[in-house]
């Protein structure tokens, strides 16, 4: 209840629309070239159709700058959007739901689960059912929300990625844990497959991370004068094996910014196998061959996401100070996805 309080007090006309819940909010960046509200929203927001917008726009519930304005008003550098309905946003509206957790540890005050790819972590647009949380709340009563009203949750992962994640049952787990996050105490490892021949052995990626303006779905790194755009990031990497055209690496975080591993591997060249939203599901690396399309296309539908999965997880336990680990094995896509590349690069120096 204090989320959507606070979200009514950022309203400017208040008083007018006090029974009005934000939804979207966005600031167009200076120098944004006009371009019409509906199309603006269109790119900002998943899941989307311009139907939809329309609908919003011919109701009065998107506004700029405090004003309701008609769908075809060009957004210009420095509007602050918003997208406003009489209800609350049904990431607030948690409904528990019967869905079975791979729970790998649990005791009293905290739980460790193996989240599986495709399985959303918290409600949001577009997904208001079937996430870990909607599990959560049916099997633990009174979790403690975190500092975005989320029960249970002190750190997440995305959607189609795979892995460990901790979740705090009591108010002061949740505070000691979400505090070893912040304070970069905790550790994290991945294991992911991305396009190309990684040069180094091992490296270090530092680059701030924020929203690309052009596309706020997806996250980019700024660097220099730019900085100031992003968050700092860093992401230590290892080579595991080589595969040809694309290589098996461990990331280790140091950050936990949206998108990380999967902005900064880009960033350096070196795509995602089969990320769509960063284009990693285009052939980045390889011949021309049809041969080696085909074997790449069956290499997508093996594994039909990232190529990203959160296997190893370690803290201190909030309440008895000892250091606890967890190690999860990489799952059966990402395993039979591996082999193919593994038989592909085997073959590729056998014909050398």
């Amino acid at each position: 209840m204090s989320s959507n309080r606070d979200q009514r007090e950022e309203i400017e006309n208040e008083e007018e629309d006090e029974s009005l819940y934000e939804h979207h909010k966005f600031k167009a960046e200076v120098g944004q070239k006009p371009l019409r509200v509906d199309k603006y929203l269109m790119n900002f927001i998943e899941n989307a159709t311009r139907n939809k917008i329309q609908k919003a726009a011919k109701s009065g519930n998107i506004y700029v700058n405090g004003e309701t304005v008609k769908q075809n008003y060009k957004v210009k550098g420095g509007d602050t959007i918003q997208v406003m309905f009489e209800h609350p946003p049904y990431e607030y509206l948690l409904v528990p739901e019967d869905i079975p957790l791979d729970i790998v540890y649990e005791d009293d005050v905290l739980l460790v689960v193996n989240k599986a790819a495709g399985m959303v972590v918290h409600p949001g647009h577009g997904n208001y059912s079937g996430t870990l949380i909607n599990a959560l709340v049916h099997h633990f009563d009174n979790l403690p929300n975190n500092s975005s009203d989320r029960p249970g949750l002190v750190h997440r992962i995305d959607k189609d990625t795979s892995g460990l994640l901790v979740i705090a049952k009591t108010e002061e787990a949740m505070a000691h844990l979400s505090r070893q996050f912040f304070d970069k105490t905790s550790e994290r490892e991945y294991v992911a497959i991305v396009w190309g021949n990684v040069d180094e052995e091992e490296g270090t990626i530092e680059g701030n991370i924020g929203r690309n303006p052009k596309n706020r779905l997806q996250n980019i790194v700024y660097l220099g004068d730019d900085a100031e755009n992003g968050k700092p990031a860093v992401t230590h990497y290892k080579v595991i094996e080589r595969l040809g055209y694309v290589t098996l690496v461990g990331c280790k975080l140091e950050t936990g910014r949206t998108h990380q591993i999967r902005v900064h591997m880009k960033h350096i060249g070196h795509t995602l196998f089969n990320d769509e939203r960063y284009g990693g599901d285009r052939i980045l690396k390889g011949t021309t061959f049809t041969k080696y399309k085909q074997f790449v296309d069956n290499c997508f539908k093996i594994l039909p996401r990232q190529a990203l999965h959160a296997k190893t997880l370690g803290f201190e336990h909030p309440k008895t100070g000892e250091w606890m680990s967890f190690n999860s094995d990489i799952p059966q896509d990402m395993v039979n996805c591996i082999e193919k590349w593994r038989g592909y690069a085997k073959n590729q120096l056998e014909d050398l």
